[in-house]
């Protein structure tokens, strides 16, 4: 598999969690969350090293936001608590594998009462 895919989005209160998914295929360098609101560019999320976890975050998100992975499913996750309208974006999942880079289709995520 070349393509990550996503999965978990969905529509949340304000105050509320989601948790969402990307499965890749192996050999992983690192793999990420990006995020891109309507009329906005793509920022970064947070974004996890997959041999030693080390993780940077966007100051946006520090503090509400995990991310982590499980090694042997090739799996990334973004726990996201706390979540604020602002936080609505198509969610997007980044691979970094053998010096390139593959991106999901997005998962929609909308925080709003």
């Amino acid at each position: 598999q070349v393509q990550p895919v996503e999965s978990g989005g969905g529509l949340v209160q304000p105050g509320g969690s989601l948790r969402l998914s990307c499965a890749a295929s192996g050999n992983i360098k690192s793999m990420g969350w990006y995020r891109q609101a309507p009329g906005k560019e793509r920022e970064l999320v947070a974004v996890i090293n997959w041999s030693g976890g080390n993780t940077v975050y966007a100051d946006s998100v520090k503090g509400r936001f995990t991310i982590s992975r499980d090694n042997a499913k090739y799996t990334v996750y973004l726990q996201m608590n706390s979540l604020k309208p602002e936080d609505t974006a198509v969610y997007y999942c980044n691979v970094e594998r053998w010096g390139l880079h593959y991106w999901g289709q997005g998962t929609q995520v909308t925080v709003s009462s």
